[in-house]
């Protein structure tokens, strides 16, 4: 499975459809509401919402939306950054309700290798949101800064860091009541005839 990519594996014109989606809940809102103590009501209070509001119910916070969108193009995009060097332009285009569906896709619009180092380039990228109807609720460009393969070489390879697991097993009796570990099975006896 591909996690992000080198320098030289983006194409500028390249369009990578991030797979799945995400149906935002009124939980996931909530939540991240909380969690940036972003209280205002339109987010969290049901009754201001429909009473007060030209949507008459609970708008998702959009900073949940664009980063849901973030998130979702790390596998095709930045999962191996160097750094995320900037947010060009973040536009909320649509409101997003509890109960969409949000896909993403990410264009590739331009590449320039580093002026100071070799092993390293940026990639400016443009990430569209869509509802499930295909409604796009929100657009952002970025920069990344994403290894050569040399750099993946000279650093570990395609997964730096992950130990050298040895996949020799000491033998060991089976466990009665599968792995969970209870207690070693006999080995049977042999019928007396």
């Amino acid at each position: 499975m591909q996690f992000g990519r080198t320098y030289e594996e983006f194409e500028v014109g390249a369009v990578y459809k991030h797979w799945p989606g995400k149906t935002v809940t009124e939980y996931d809102d909530h939540l991240f509401c909380l969690l940036t103590m972003n209280h205002h009501p339109l987010h969290m209070d049901t009754n201001y919402a429909e009473k007060t509001t030209d949507f008459g119910k609970n708008v998702v916070v959009g900073n949940y939306i664009y980063s849901l969108l973030l998130g979702m193009s790390v596998p095709d995009v930045s999962g191996k950054a160097i750094a995320n060097l900037e947010i060009e332009s973040l536009r909320h285009v649509a409101p997003t309700f509890h109960g969409d569906t949000i896909y993403g896709e990410t264009t590739v619009l331009d590449k320039t290798p580093s002026k100071s180092k070799s092993d390293r380039g940026i990639v400016y990228v443009e990430t569209k949101g869509y509802k499930q109807d295909g409604t796009l609720v929100c657009v952002f460009r970025r920069k990344v800064m994403v290894p050569t393969e040399t750099y993946i070489k000279e650093r570990g390879g395609e997964q730096p860091g992950r130990p050298a697991v040895s996949h020799h097993h000491p033998q060991t009796a089976p466990l009665r009541g599968g792995t969970s570990g209870a207690e070693p099975i006999e080995p049977s006896k042999k019928a007396e005839k």
